[in-house]
């Protein structure tokens, strides 16, 4: 009898011992998969390449943590005072991450939190979108992102490749983003060591984007319009100013390319809004630290053509050019 009771004795603590391991060890797991996220999307304005890296942006964090994160996703409709009122409700309302769409978005959301993550995208240059000197590749703070920027030097030789005879290029952007200034400003040096006349024409806002694109449309032999927000909200606008004079357009992104380009060197907006969506990820479980983390660049790029510009302007595009869809 007293054997059966040691037995049935030692059995119990056992038991108890497995069932005290059991419950503890899931209760930390089941909180941590139970913890839900909140992250505020500010996007300055609706167009297919912003859109598009909003979408990756979503796709990739749900894909890593399913319903546990909720989007509160503002457009600011292209006004950059908007971004303000857009990011200071997301620090009142104590979002766990902001994702900053474009650079105002990115400067309103830096100068409203030092505190809450913020991961930029759509963002050319984050030296000179946050004036910082001394640029290492990586912003600190609570700031980290992806950039949108595709290689001004090879967009530079596409325009001397598809425009040989081309001696004087109009460099048409917005005045009000820091980043069309910044790649302006570097095609200008690239264009000018090529031995062409780089000339800047520069707009205000939708008001006077017709007027100052004919402007360089009268003077120049190809117009280079960099990755900006503006411009590609205007589209039609320079499309209608540039088709009939017959002024060819070499882009600094697929979707201004799509409205009014010939060409552009392309890097996919869905991709880095991906790739911001698993570095948020990282940040929200806590694997990463958002004031180390380097900003991250498109894994590619790709020389495109409109194949229907092309064909108004007479353009015959060489070898290694894909047709956008």
């Amino acid at each position: 009898m007293r054997k059966i009771l040691a037995v049935a004795l030692a059995a119990v603590m056992l038991l108890g011992m497995t069932a005290c391991r059991a419950s503890s060890a899931p209760a930390s797991t089941t909180a941590a998969a139970a913890e839900k996220y909140v992250v505020g999307i500010c996007q300055l304005v609706q167009h297919d390449a912003l859109d598009a890296a909003t979408q990756g942006f979503k796709d990739a964090l749900t894909e890593e943590l399913g319903d546990r994160v909720t989007f509160e996703e503002k457009n600011a409709s292209g006004e950059p005072a908007n971004c303000t009122t857009i990011v200071n409700g997301f620090v009142s309302s104590k979002v766990d991450l902001i994702m900053a769409n474009a650079t105002p978005a990115l400067q309103a959301a830096a100068s409203a939190t030092g505190d809450i993550p913020i991961l930029g995208t759509s963002v050319t240059d984050y030296a000179t979108a946050l004036e910082i000197d001394n640029w290492n590749g990586t912003v600190g703070g609570n700031i980290s992102g992806t950039s949108d920027l595709a290689p001004l030097s090879e967009q530079a030789a596409m325009i001397q490749e598809l425009f040989p005879e081309a001696k004087t290029v109009g460099l048409l952007y917005c005045s009000a983003e820091a980043n069309s200034q910044y790649q302006v400003d570097e095609m200008t040096k690239y264009l000018t060591d090529m031995g062409l006349t780089a000339t800047p024409f520069a707009f205000t806002d939708t008001n006077d984007v017709a007027s100052v694109a004919q402007a360089a449309c009268d003077a120049s032999d190809v117009i280079y319009i960099p990755t900006d927000n503006t411009a590609a909200s205007n589209t039609e606008a320079i499309a209608n100013v540039v088709l009939p004079a017959k002024v060819p357009v070499v882009a600094g992104e697929e979707g201004i390319c799509a409205g009014c380009g010939a060409a552009t060197l392309s890097i996919s907006y869905y991709d880095i809004g991906y790739a911001t969506g698993k570095m948020a990820a990282r940040i929200l479980t806590g694997e990463a630290d958002v004031s180390t983390m380097p900003i991250e660049y498109a894994p590619q790029v790709t020389k495109k053509y409109n194949a229907a510009n092309c064909e108004a302007l007479g353009i015959t595009i060489p070898e290694g050019y894909e047709a956008m869809g």
